[in-house]
């Protein structure tokens, strides 16, 4: 499979926090992160397999290029003791054990946009002018907030399987399930004027 300078740009930056990451978390032991690690290899391996059937544009490769650079230092890179997923963009309010708003709930929202327009690229193919957006717009939240799911479950399963995990309790979670919606959200505005636009 032939890549242009673009895609090979995209797939040299995704090897090297990959690698490095892989390298970082076998060195401080952190499972739970390696098994996300495992996941994001998979993903990887899927978006450029089959890059000539879903020809995702820069955008949407950047957008999870960058997605899994954030989340693989969310866990590994520490400030003050603590891992930068826990660190303080603007303190809004508390919630239950935690509160609003943190790096975590931004990556939140910024991975389930991506994941959002992921979603109406492979879409788009099955839509035309005749096209009730109206409907459209909920059902592609729903594809957001449905992925979002899966991450959960990930983290779940992260927990049962690693004895000692920084996923969070149940107001995180459920925060967690707030702005992967927020992000989706976000997704379908810029989708919306996008499509005004043209």
């Amino acid at each position: 499979m032939k890549f242009k300078k673009s895609e090979w740009l995209l797939v040299i930056f995704n090897l090297i926090y990959i690698v490095a990451f892989s390298a970082y978390y076998i060195s401080i032991k952190n499972y739970e992160f390696l098994i996300y690690i495992l996941i994001l290899v998979i993903i990887f391996a899927l978006v450029l397999f089959t890059l000539r059937k879903s020809k995702f544009d820069n955008t949407i490769l950047w957008g999870l290029s960058v997605w899994g650079l954030l989340h693989m230092a969310g866990g590994g890179i520490r400030i003050d003791g603590a891992t930068l997923y826990s660190m303080k963009i603007i303190h809004l309010f508390n919630v239950g054990d935690t509160y609003v708003f943190k790096f975590d709930q931004f990556v939140h929202a910024f991975g389930f946009m991506v994941a959002t327009l992921v979603g109406y690229h492979l879409l788009k193919p099955y839509l035309n002018e005749k096209t009730n957006y109206k409907v459209v717009y909920p059902l592609l939240i729903a594809i957001g907030m449905g992925l979002g799911a899966l991450n959960e479950i990930a983290e779940f399963i992260a927990v049962l399987v690693v004895q000692s995990t920084g996923v969070g309790g149940y107001f995180n979670t459920l925060l967690d399930i707030v702005f992967n919606t927020i992000g989706a959200i976000i997704a379908v505005i810029i989708i919306h004027f996008r499509r005004k636009n043209k």
